[in-house]
């Protein structure tokens, strides 16, 4: 008895490692703005598609000219990184999306 209880937790623990996978695997990387990448007139881009947390977006600008904040909705709304916020500066930046609202802007000058 003892031997087949043991059998049927080694198959629970299986079962959950295996669907945590299928939860894995069904993330989506988005390239942000598409083959126009991370810069003016992208705010109409999400419009159609569906984030979840775990979803990667892929920030592709020159890093001369932009950056990538992350931020609450306050910041967001102010147009205004908060102090610690952070900064993304590569030119290539993959951030995998948490669960709620995530905000982004780029912090320079009027962009």
């Amino acid at each position: 008895m003892a031997q087949g209880r043991s059998s049927a937790m080694g198959l629970v623990a299986l079962v959950l490692v295996v669907f945590g996978l299928l939860e894995l695997s069904t993330a989506t990387t988005y390239t942000v703005g598409d083959n126009g990448g991370w810069t003016f007139g992208v705010s109409d881009w999400p419009k159609g598609k569906k984030f979840v947390a775990g979803d990667v977006l892929v920030f592709k600008y020159p890093a001369a000219a932009h950056d990538v904040v992350a931020l609450n909705a306050d910041g967001y709304d102010s147009c205004s990184a908060p102090p610690h916020s952070k900064t993304y500066t590569s030119g290539n930046d993959s951030i995998t999306l948490k669960k709620g609202a995530n905000f982004f802007l780029c912090s320079f000058g009027e962009h």
